[in-house]
């Protein structure tokens, strides 16, 4: 078979604006970034804002595994299955990172016959959305450090500065730096550190905002550092959102792509689900949801993140009320969970399959109780024998869940028809949905009921920095705020070696954070860390462009 990027440069794409045409989307209301991409503009948004809303579909998976599962590939394929049996649909999905696709993941288009073109442009530099929000970021960064460079009429206390600067590539080295060193004309000497752009405040604040006043407003409210008596210092007291939000006057608007297959897509906004919220942006997702019938989105990892945050955040901010769960798994994946090793993954093994589904298991009692009809989609491998898809299917059935086969990624749209015909049933039951917890919890509360009911730890324990932190953010009245938690997402618990579903485990938080203008608490556990290193052979090393422009070992 074909490479992901060598399918994708096989394609033979529609042009945008006949792609805009299945949405009765006119050349006026698109913005073309060649003939293959183009951003929806604020007049589409404002002439649809009184349409009737599609029903919302939510593809997530168990916890991602070496073996692979395919979360993007399946909603990609989905979409396109949709499609297939007649259904008007769009896909809503986020925008790749730099940083993985350079370091081990790759990118984020989907794979196989299920992928979203232009492959290349997607996954590396796109319509520019990163290096906005990268450079808007950086401007709050340079202005707060000039403003004390200036006499720091705010009286920042330098030793409690909060904002960090960002780059979308996974760089190690710039976690711990020192800057301003060089005598005083150069600054003020602090340390300091980068995160990558997907774990940004500001990449949260563009997919939450509802529109550029949002936006705007949601940058004013960054909390970047505190002042020597302990006040809060803003954003807005730096007079600094203004020129933020003129740098992300189009990054806020959504991209208009297409599948291999012509089905519409929606890709905005990036942030990972270990480290920041994981979900496109609120404005796309509304906005496909006027388009078309049905749309299809997803949220990053696995279920325990992604997903609980996609209802607890997302949701919950934007008042939407999706229809159905897409949870996708595959036999090798629950073998993997069950003890198997990567390199046996293709022998047939009814013991290690039932000893790693109970971690499916977790996921489908989760999703249950948000209260949305559940299907998982078994992406399936030629190596899956009859009887371990058997035992799967009758594990889903017995946990009321439904249960179809994908082979998208061999197929394409077709091989997802079964999947799309047993989603739009799904989509057709009543669907009770409801967050996790109330907003009046505490944020102490809030933690414990995310690690108790999706995790299953016994119990959260908190350092004394983590704590010393809450006690400051809950000084400021922010109880109400959701609770976005950053977690490994390899394992159920905060320690990646414990795979399946781990028992007799503690939540560990060391530290939390408030991102006052996206509007929820950040919560550290275990190890995770914001800014990734690449591993030892970055997928990099493979990535090349001839003399031609063809780029290779993309994937």
């Amino acid at each position: 078979m074909l490479t992901d990027i060598e399918i994708a440069q096989q394609a033979d794409p529609q042009l945008i604006v006949k792609v805009a045409e299945k949405l009765r989307i006119t050349e006026d209301e698109l913005e073309l970034y060649g003939k293959y991409k183009a951003k929806l503009t604020e007049k589409l948004v404002q002439r649809t804002s009184a349409d009737q809303d599609g029903k919302l579909i939510l593809v997530t998976a168990i916890n991602p595994t070496p073996a692979g599962e395919g979360k993007t590939t399946t909603s990609v394929g989905l979409g396109d299955a949709l499609s297939k049996i007649g259904k008007k649909t769009i896909i809503a999905l986020r925008e790749p990172s730099l940083g993985p696709v350079f370091g081990i993941k790759g990118g984020a288009a989907g794979g196989g016959y299920a992928q979203v073109v232009p492959m290349e442009d997607i996954n590396l530099h796109f319509t520019g959305d990163m290096h906005a929000i990268t450079s808007a970021n950086n401007l709050l960064c340079a202005m707060l450090d000039n403003h004390v460079q200036q006499g720091n009429s705010l009286d920042i206390d330098v030793k409690r500065i909060l904002i960090k600067r960002c780059l979308d590539m996974n760089d190690r080295e710039l976690r711990n730096i020192v800057a301003g060193l060089g005598g005083k004309v150069n600054g003020v000497p602090r340390e300091d550190g980068f995160i990558i752009t997907v774990a940004s405040e500001v990449m949260a604040i563009l997919c939450l905002a509802s529109d550029i006043d949002d936006l705007k407003e949601r940058l004013g409210n960054i909390l970047v550092a505190y002042t020597t008596g302990g006040e809060p210092v803003y954003a807005k007291d730096l007079r600094a959102n203004g020129a933020m939000a003129a740098l992300l006057k189009d990054a806020i608007k959504p991209n208009l792509v297409q599948t291999l297959e012509g089905t519409p897509t929606l890709m905005h906004g990036g942030p990972f689900a270990n480290i920041a919220h994981g979900c496109n942006s609120v404005r796309a997702t509304k906005l496909g949801l006027k388009l078309a019938d049905y749309c299809v989105t997803e949220a990053g990892f696995g279920s325990d993140l992604g997903a609980e945050k996609f209802f607890d955040i997302k949701c919950r901010k934007a008042g939407l009320k999706p229809s159905a769960v897409v949870l996708v798994a595959t036999v090798r994946a629950l073998k993997y969970n069950g003890g198997v090793a990567k390199a046996d993954l293709g022998a047939e093994n009814l013991d290690a399959l039932k000893k790693g589904i109970v971690n499916l298991g977790v996921h489908i009692k989760n999703m249950h109780q948000f209260g949305v009809p559940v299907v998982v989609a078994i992406n399936r491998f030629d190596a899956d024998t009859d009887a371990e898809l058997s035992y799967v299917e009758n594990y889903c059935k017995e946990l009321g869940a439904d249960f179809a086969l994908s082979e998208v990624f061999a197929k394409g749209g077709e091989g997802g028809i079964e999947l799309a015909e047993k989603v739009v049933k799904a989509t057709e039951k009543p669907s009770d949905f409801q967050t996790l917890y109330p907003d009046e919890l505490s944020i102490k509360e809030k933690i414990k009921c995310i690690a108790a009911n999706i995790y299953g730890a016994d119990d959260v324990v908190y350092t004394t920095a983590a704590n010393k932190a809450l006690a400051e953010i809950e000084k400021l009245n922010v109880s109400g705020l959701p609770v976005c938690i950053a977690k490994t997402q390899y394992s159920l618990s905060d320690d990646p070696q414990l795979l399946g579903k781990p028992q007799n485990f503690c939540i560990t938080v060391r530290d939390i954070r408030l991102s006052n203008g996206a509007g929820f608490v950040v919560v550290y556990t275990g190890d995770i860390m914001t800014m990734p290193g690449l591993p030892k052979v970055p997928a990099a090393e493979k990535i090349d462009v001839d003399s031609n422009g063809k780029i290779t070992g993309l994937f």
